[in-house]
């Protein structure tokens, strides 16, 4: 037991170490905006009223309260009635189309039984995963993400076409 109380121990000093130069590097990028803000803003035929309203902007700045990753947010699914995209457009990107005719494909030229009656002038797997998906029978579901972690998992036949 007396281990496992050292290891936290040690775990909080790193933790504070780590916590204290995120404090530095806040700091350091608040003071670079201000910096800059007064290089915009100054002039060398300022009044003092102008500079004390300057000095009092400056000071707002600083005194702001700079947001940061919330250490305590769970990822949850964004659900809604309807399961239509809430995140990002409604319908499939063009990363999200080559993505998926790019997987499909492969699992179709790796033997897999496709999900649509194949014309003849289909020749590669690359086309009959085109036409799957043109016709959206692939059973694949698309996961949008936020940066927060956030997400929505999207059936392929609840894009818009």
């Amino acid at each position: 037991m007396s281990d496992s109380e050292s290891n936290t121990v040690n775990t909080k000093v790193e933790s504070t170490k780590v916590e204290s130069t995120k404090v530095d590097v806040i700091n350091a990028s608040v003071d670079k905006a201000i910096e800059t803000y007064k290089k915009i803003y100054e002039n060398e035929e300022m009044s003092e009223k102008e500079q004390k309203e300057l000095d009092q902007i400056c000071e707002t700045i600083r005194k702001r309260e700079v947001l940061t990753q919330s250490l305590d947010h769970k990822p949850i699914e964004i659900k809604n009635d309807k399961n239509t995209p809430i995140t990002g457009p409604p319908t499939l990107t063009r990363f999200e189309k080559a993505r998926i005719m790019g997987s499909r494909a492969l699992q179709l030229s790796l033997g897999a039984p496709p999900f649509i009656n194949i014309a003849k002038n289909i020749s590669t797997s690359l086309e009959i995963a085109m036409e799957e998906l043109r016709q959206r029978v692939i059973p694949i579901v698309i996961r949008r993400t936020l940066p927060n972690g956030d997400y929505q998992n999207i059936p392929i036949d609840k894009f818009d076409r």
